[in-house]
């Protein structure tokens, strides 16, 4: 992957997508620093998956952050009926995202500030906080107490491996530790 010393380095971009329980339903890596053509791959990835497990469910929202937009996401989302709700642009840490909008949406905004606007509205704020508290914590938790910090082997299909190993021991601690409080 190309990185910022103008040089080249072996590494991996770990992508996930997830339910609100915290369950990966995709998991890849791309040797790409850029997300922004993960949308579509990730978004196929878990359609399949979720028709694999017989669940009928369909994606309702595509709740992502500043690095996956692009017009062409927003799009390719709404095609697949899918709402899309993907951060414009990064705030800096306690920087309020702006005053929540009235009233119809004016025609003349592009395609991002017509996104920017939805993500101040109550809806869009509330899905935001949701997907902080959804996507996340599955990182800390894959690096603070599964200790998972760098990958072991080399070369993008042995890593993308390994990731996706990572993801299902994620995936069996959650469905584990949730039997283990139904059942007591």
């Amino acid at each position: 992957m190309k990185v910022s010393n103008k040089g080249w380095d072996q590494c991996g971009n770990a992508q996930a997508m997830a339910n609100a329980q915290q369950i990966i339903l995709a998991a890849d890596v791309t040797a790409e620093p850029n997300d922004k053509r993960q949308v579509e791959p990730m978004f196929q990835q878990t359609r399949e998956s979720l028709k694999a497990a017989r669940v009928k469910e369909k994606v309702k929202h595509g709740l992502m952050d500043a690095g996956y937009y692009s017009e062409a996401n927003v799009k390719y989302l709404e095609r697949r009926k899918a709402e899309p709700f993907i951060a414009t642009g990064r705030l800096k840490h306690h920087e309020e995202a702006g005053v929540t909008p009235r009233g119809r949406m004016p025609e003349d905004l592009s395609a991002k500030q017509r996104m920017a606007r939805k993500l101040r509205t109550r809806r869009g704020k509330a899905l935001c906080a949701k997907r902080k508290g959804i996507i996340e914590p599955i990182f800390g938790q894959i690096k603070q107490v599964l200790g998972f910090r760098q990958f072991l082997l080399r070369g993008l299909a042995k890593i993308r491996a390994e990731w996706r190993l990572v993801c299902l021991t994620h995936n069996m601690l959650k469905l584990y530790r949730k039997v283990a409080l139904v059942n007591g």
